[in-house]
Parts: structure tokens; sequence; C-alpha cells
């Protein structure tokens, strides 16, 4: 019974302590979102290209397109914005666990088990630009495409760092249904490769 108890009282401290360290990301991560629209903007693109793509004829997907981008190239920037303000704040504050549960207050206890926030937001605000300054010529199909993974992936990284990667995992499938893999495959190869890079400890700066 005592063992029980201890178990129970152990599992009551975890998660107390988990809550404790998850709520502190948030909050890090909501002050640099503060004056940014990012959501909102993320939102009206994965729905516009959604209904873009539903269109019959090729001209009217065209024409839906075109109307998006000012709220892409507004999203890149503050994106990019986000990015530049997450710099300013401490690498301790900014570590991010690579276990599939939360592991609080890993980076003082295992460092080398932990990633840089900071580093994987520069990664995404390049890879956005990329596509919306479209530096491949894509089609606008395989454009829209593209910049949906590379949000997904993003919004992945934030649900990563404020709770832990199988929460982020979940949040993927339930809100996008799709995984995390799928995701990574569907993103261009230089935001893909400078990902894998960062997530091996191994970080290939974005090339601009």
């Amino acid at each position: 019974m005592d063992f029980v108890l201890s178990l129970l009282l152990a599992a009551v401290v975890w998660r107390v302590l988990c809550l404790r360290y998850q709520r502190g990301h948030i909050a890090l991560l909501a002050e640099n979102l503060s004056g940014l629209q990012l959501e909102r903007h993320m939102e009206t693109l994965t729905e516009g290209y959604a209904r873009a793509i539903r269109e019959d004829s090729e001209s009217r997907q065209l024409q839906v397109f075109d109307t998006f981008g000012q709220t892409e190239r507004t999203l890149a920037s503050q994106l990019q914005m986000l990015a530049n303000n997450m710099q300013k704040e401490e690498a301790r504050a900014t570590a991010i666990c690579t276990l599939p549960f939360c592991l609080p207050f890993v980076e003082r206890l295992l460092p080398w088990l932990t990633r840089d926030f900071r580093a994987l937001l520069r990664i995404h605000a390049a890879g956005l630009r990329h596509i919306v300054d479209n530096q491949e010529n894509l089609s606008p199909k395989d454009r829209a495409f593209h910049l949906s993974a590379e949000l997904y992936l993003f919004q992945h990284s934030c649900h990563w760092f404020c709770k832990s990667r199988s929460v982020a995992d979940a949040r993927l499938m339930l809100r996008h249904k799709v995984d995390h893999r799928k995701v990574l495959e569907s993103v261009t190869e230089r935001t893909r490769r400078a990902y894998l890079g960062w997530l091996q400890g191994t970080e290939v700066k974005p090339q601009h």
C-alpha cells in the first residue's frame, strides 16, 4: 500500500511540475507573439488554399490563389519578427525537449536532450519566406501545397515547445488529419534538410 501511495504521490508531483513548466513556455511564446496576428493569417491561408483547390476550373483556382498574396507576405514578415523577437530570450528558456513526453527542467538536468527553439524558428521563417517569394518558380497549386506544409510544421513546433512532442503530434493529426512524417515530407527540401539537422543536433543554417 505504501508503494502504491508513493507512486500516486510521485505522479501528482510530476504532473504539477509539468504544468508549471509548460505554463512558463506558453507564457514566453505568448509574450513574443503579442501584437502579431500569425494564427489568424495562418487560418486564412490554410482555409483559403483548401477552398481554391476545390474549385473546378484552373482559372478560378488561380483567381482565388491570387487573393492571398498580401496575407502571405504579411505572415512571412510576422514569422520573421517572431524569430527575431525570440533571439533575445536566454537559451535555457527556449530549450525544447527531444523526448516524446514533457520532462520538466530538462535543460538543467539533461541538456543534451534539448534543442534550441530559437534556431527552429529561424528555420521556419526562412522556409516560409522562400516559398512566399517562390524562388523555385512553383505552380500556384504546388506552392500552396508546400506553403501549407510549412505552416503545419511551424504550428507543430509551437505546440511541441509549449507542451510536448507527443501532444504536438496528436494535435497535428486532430486538426489537419496528417501526421508529422507526412508534413515533413511535404515541406521544401531546404526546410526538411535544415529541420533534420536541427533535430539531430547538427543544425544546417537556412540559406537566404
